[in-house]
């Protein structure tokens, strides 16, 4: 077995690795100041983004919830990978041919990436059937929805034969143990043995937002076949159908770029969608859109405000009035504003796009609703509003839905709506959705108050001695002093490789007055090499505790510069700051020391000698400024 990696590798890796690439397959970054960007953290749910990356260290931070690291260790955490996969996986991306100490420690290793590649070989198994004369069936299925064989291939479409271990004993070919490809999900255990999961079906490769197959969506096609119309792999390590949309790594650069994502029932709606223009749209697995979806949505959307769009196609039938119905219930995750939009004649954007064109698909987004007025109808068409009795009681169904409105410029005019569709004064009703308003305010208040008066985790006791002891950037004095040293610091992590280093660290050797910023100094001064890749992000590492998290902070945080080349200056001139500081701070502990000392003394001669030099040391450093 091969030892460990070579560390020059994992080293050179690294450095050829742009951290941004890396994260910006799962989160929408933007620019946010000198050599830093920003996205909404993918390790927390939050409402505006707090999530720092510095490609040029390779690094991130999030101020929301403190995870930080390098992008080995953001793969660690994003895909459960261990070390030597992480180091694997982004070799591969690179083309670099690693080395491995001979004598060294095995791999550590998960299996996670021998589920990756049975998963991505079943997928070229499943696309080289489908152009096989048993495939004619799955070929006569796609061609009566309107995909031809370029719509297969682009969407990766295939086939799995009707045979018990067709897939099973290719992929055995290859390698793959009988464990690992029940691990994966591809085969199911019978009495005689394992057998093929999915057979005599078109199937579909369902990829996460990296574009690495995770599992595989299939649809029956023959009289005989006994199983559900549809089949998906089973939950697997690598595979969880709450957090999986498929298409998203088609469609993430345009929902980033457009801040717009459309939200379709199926494989073939999402395929029609495409091919007809709109490169947003994507689909649940086999479940209902929840909560985890719409994280993973918001994070590659850059969803932190109410600029964007989310635009929902259901069936007019009683279940797509369902499906409706449980979106709305988590509409209030989003920053971005949600439309309903349903086809005329209630045909799905597949069929849509068979009977009517392209056009069609495209044009069924201009008619699209907020979700909040086809709510607030779907609520009234339960009552005779030809009624008093009827008016009552669909106003008092539908205030809660107005009241709930986040955005308070909104309300008025969904009053207004709900007004004229019930034919009431808009007085009358815009009290009702006061009175509703109040009544959520005061239940929403009581949980507030309840976890504010409640420590983390909803128990009674104490905080624990981290969270007594811990700094965070927010929490520093706003001294003279502490400024210029967390200032200079966050200046020397980020920029200091770019500064004279005799200046840096004659800068680093001096102490600081705050401890836990000369806690990080120390860390600073220490690490070697600082001219190289990479050498921030040690030096935080090394950080003791429980100051690391300071550290990171400063790393990643925005540094008050327009430009590159205007922080590289700033940070020179803090350097400079440093030095006068402390020549300040000796010559007024000399003029202390000289009262008491004779003026004929060799200690006076001394002081006053001294006292030359520190002016001369001042005059250099000021004129360099």
């Amino acid at each position: 077995m091969a030892g460990r990696i070579a560390q020059a590798d994992v080293d050179e890796v690294k450095a050829r690795t742009n951290i941004a690439d890396i994260i910006g397959e799962r989160v929408a970054l933007k620019p946010a100041g000198v050599g830093a960007m920003k996205g909404l953290c993918p390790f927390h749910d939050e409402r505006s983004p707090s999530f720092n990356v510095r490609p040029q260290a390779g690094f991130y931070h999030c101020f929301g919830c403190g995870e930080s690291g390098d992008v080995y260790s953001f793969l660690r955490k994003m895909d459960h990978l261990s070390f030597t996969e992480a180091v694997e996986r982004l070799a591969g991306r690179l083309g670099f041919a690693l080395h491995y100490e001979d004598g060294g420690a095995a791999p550590e290793t998960t299996g996670r990436a021998r589920l990756y590649a049975a998963n991505a070989a079943a997928g070229e198994f499943f696309r080289a059937q489908l152009m096989t004369p048993e495939a004619e069936a799955a070929r006569a299925f796609l061609g009566a929805r309107g995909f031809d064989a370029g719509a297969a291939a682009h969407f990766g479409v295939g086939f799995a034969p009707k045979g018990w271990s067709g897939m099973h004993g290719a992929l055995r070919a290859q390698g793959f143990t009988d464990e690992e490809l029940s691990t994966a999900g591809l085969v199911s255990q019978g009495r005689r043995g394992v057998y093929d999961r999915f057979r005599g079906r078109v199937v579909w490769p369902i990829r996460d937002v990296t574009s690495q197959v995770i599992g595989f969506g299939a649809r029956r096609l023959f009289d005989d076949d006994n199983g559900p119309k549809y089949l998906n792999t089973p939950e697997t390590p690598i595979y969880r159908k709450a957090q999986v949309l498929y298409g998203l790594d088609l469609a993430k650069r345009d929902v980033s770029r457009e801040h717009r994502v459309v939200v379709v029932e199926g494989y073939t709606d999402v395929m029609a969608c495409h091919l007809a223009g709109i490169t947003t749209a994507i689909a649940t697995c086999g479940t209902a859109f929840g909560a985890d979806h719409i994280t993973v949505l918001r994070r590659v959307m850059g969803d932190d405000s109410s600029a964007g769009e989310v635009v929902f196609t259901f069936d007019p039938d009683e279940a797509g009035q369902k499906a409706a119905l449980r979106a709305f219930g988590d509409e209030k995750r989003f920053a971005a504003q949600t439309y309903v939009a349903v086809a005329p004649d209630g045909l799905d954007p597949c069929d849509l796009r068979l009977n009517r064109g392209d056009a069609a698909v495209r044009a069924l987004l201009d008619t699209k609703t907020p979700m909040f007025e086809f709510v607030i109808d779907r609520r009234l068409a339960g009552f005779d509003l030809a009624t008093v009795e009827g008016r009552a009681g669909a106003l008092r169904a539908a205030a809660p839905i107005v009241a709930d409105i986040r955005d308070p410029a909104l309300r008025p005019g969904y009053a207004r709506v709900l007004a004229r569709r019930l034919g009431l004064d808009l007085g009358e009703v815009t009290q009702a959705v006061e009175r509703a308003r109040r009544a959520g305010g005061r239940t929403d208040a009581a949980t507030s108050a309840r976890s504010r008066a409640e420590p983390p985790g909803g128990g009674g006791g104490e905080a624990s001695v981290d969270e007594i002891v811990r700094v965070t950037l927010a929490s520093l004095p706003r001294t003279a002093d502490v400024v210029l040293e967390r200032d200079a610091l966050m200046g020397f992590l980020q920029f200091g490789h770019r500064i004279d280093p005799a200046l840096r660290d004659r800068a680093l050797a001096l102490p600081f007055r705050h401890p836990a910023l000369d806690a990080v100094r120390q860390a600073v001064l220490a690490a070697p090499d600082k001219e190289r890749p990479g050498w921030a992000v040690e030096a935080v590492s090394a950080v003791r505790e429980p100051f690391r998290s300071l550290a990171a902070e400063l790393l990643a945080a925005d540094f008050p510069a327009l430009t590159d080349e205007a922080a590289v200056a700033s940070t020179t001139a803090l350097a400079k700051r440093l030095l006068l500081r402390q020549v300040d701070r000796e010559k007024s502990e000399l003029l202390g020391a000289i009262q008491r000392v004779a003026p004929d003394s060799e200690e006076g001669r001394r002081i006053r000698m001294r006292l030359r030099e520190l002016d001369l040391e001042r005059a250099r450093l000021a004129a360099e400024r």
